[in-house]
C-alpha cells in the first residue's frame, strides 16, 4: 500500500513522542511548594546533588526499554535579573516565564544533549517565549543549541505552543527548520487539528499538529483511570483513521515523587500503541520518510 499521509506501509497510525525541556532544574519552586503544600519535602530538594526535575536518564531508560525513540526539545530562554527590565522582577508571570532558567552552556546540559543525539533520540529547538513573533531571535537560539550539538536541527515547537498562523511557520522557514510540533492545545486533546500532518505553504515545510499533552489530562495521581481512558480512545481514533498523533510529557513529570503516576501512564500509552500496530518514534524521523517519500513521487 505504500506510505499513507505519514503512516508507514504495515502500521495502523504514526505515534510521534516528544518532550518539552522547560525547567530540568528545581529552584525556586522548592520553596514555593513548601509553603503551599507545608511538605518539608521540597526543602530537602534544595540540597546539592538533589534535582527531582533531572529525568532525561530514567526517560531514556524507560523508552530504551520498550525499544522506540523520542524528541527532547532545548530551550534557551531570557534569564530574569539579567535579560528583563527590573520593573518585571517583581511581577508573577516573569518568574513563571524567565526564572530558574537553564543555559545552553551549562556542562551537564551540553552532556546530555549529546549524549542523547549520540543515541539516537532527537534534538530539537523548543523556541523561547518571545521567538514566536521575533525570527532574530529564533535564528539566534537555533544556532546556539546547533553548535551544541554539532549539526543542524530539524524542527521543534515553541514555548507555551506560543503561535501566528502562518507567520510563525514561515519564520520557522526562514531560520531552517523543517517542521513545527506547536499546534495544538495544554487545556484540551484529541484530533482537534485533523489526523494528518499540515504543509501551510504547499512545499517541505510540515506541522504535526499535538494531540495531547499530559496537562491537558485527568491528574493521574487522582484520576488514573479517567486519564487513561482518554489515552486509550484517542488511540483508537488514530489507528481507526490512520493518523499521525503527537504526544507531549515534560521531562520533570517523570519524577513519581512529585508526579505519580505520570510515567505509569506514558508506557501505557506506547505499549498501547504498539498493540494497535502503531509506529512510533520522533517527528524528525517521520519528516525524514516523508521528504523520501515526496521524493520518489516528484521523481
Amino acid at each position: 500500500m505504500g506510505e499513507r499521509a505519514g503512516v508507514p506501509e504495515g502500521h495502523s497510525f504514526s505515534l510521534c513522542l516528544t518532550h518539552d525541556v522547560d525547567r530540568p532544574y528545581k529552584t525556586y519552586q522548592s520553596l514555593y511548594y513548601a509553603v503551599t503544600e507545608r511538605d518539608p519535602y521540597h526543602l530537602r530538594t534544595l540540597l546539592p546533588d538533589v534535582n527531582p526535575y533531572w529525568q532525561f536518564e530514567e526517560v531514556m531508560a524507560l523508552e530504551e526499554e520498550l525499544g522506540v525513540r523520542s524528541a527532547f526539545y532545548f530551550l534557551n530562554e531570557q534569564d530574569l535579573l539579567r535579560d528583563r527590565p527590573p520593573r518585571e522582577w517583581l511581577s508573577p508571570k516573569s518568574w513563571q516565564l524567565y526564572a530558574g532558567r537553564y543555559s545552553l552552556e551549562d556542562p551537564d546540559i551540553v552532556d546530555v544533549i549529546r549524549k542523547l543525539d549520540d543515541r539516537g533520540w532527537e534534538v530539537g529547538l523548543h523556541g523561547s517565549y518571545e521567538s514566536y513573533t521575533d525570527r532574530d531571535r529564533l535564528g539566534r537560539e537555533k544556532a546556539a543549541l546547533e553548535r551544541v550539538l554539532g549539526h543542524e536541527v530539524r524542527g521543534g515547537r515553541q514555548h507555551y505552543l506560543n503561535l501566528e498562523v502562518p507567520e510563525t511557520w514561515e519564520r520557522q522557514a526562514d531560520v531552517g527548520l523543517a517542521y513545527d510540533a506547536s499546534l495544538g492545545s495544554s487545556t484540551t486533546y484529541g484530533f482537534e487539528n485533523g489526523y494528518g500532518v499540515r504543509r501551510p505553504f504547499d512545499d517541505e515545510f510540515v506541522v504535526f499538529p499535538l494531540t495531547i499533552m499530559e496537562n491537558a489530562l485527568p491528574d493521574p495521581e487522582h484520576e488514573l483511570a479517567a486519564a487513561w481512558a482518554g489515552c486509550e480512545r484517542v488511540l483508537e481514533e488514530a489507528a481507526e483513521n490512520g493518523a499521525v498523533m503527537t504526544v507531549l510529557w515534560h521531562p520533570n513529570k517523570f519524577n513519581d515523587r512529585e508526579y505519580p503516576n505520570q510515567r505509569l501512564l506514558y508506557r501505557r500509552l506506547i505499549e498501547y500503541a504498539r498493540e494497535l500496530g502503531a509506529w512510533i518514534g520522533p517527528p524528525g524521523e517521520r519528516y525524514e520518510a516523508l521528504a523520501d517519500t515526496d521524493a520518489v513521487q516528484s521523481a
